[in-house]
């Protein structure tokens, strides 16, 4: 059992020295972590989902929402989405 976990432990050392070899020379690429920050650039979610998101009880997203109408939004077909990035940087800004 130690010679899987070392195997495991020498094939996830051995992925992640390649991948900061691949970017040797190029000290301004993106990482691993950049490309998942991208992602959320352009990921909605829907109304229902929102409490999720924020850390907050289905209550009183309902209660943000209802008293916070300028929230950053798009309605498609009917069903209203927030755009996930905006939706973080309209709620650090409420704090202010």
């Amino acid at each position: 059992m130690d010679f899987l976990f070392l195997g495991i432990g020498i094939a996830a050392a051995g992925y992640f020295i390649g991948e900061g070899l691949k970017n040797f020379k190029n000290p301004e690429a993106k990482g691993v972590m950049d490309k998942l920050d991208d992602e959320d650039l352009y990921e909605l979610i829907k109304e229902k989902d929102i409490y999720y998101h924020i850390g907050v009880s289905k209550e009183d997203a309902k209660e943000l929402i209802k008293e916070h109408p300028d929230i950053p939004h798009i309605v498609l077909n009917g069903t209203v989405y927030y755009p996930k990035s905006k939706l973080k940087q309209w709620l650090s800004n409420l704090g202010e």
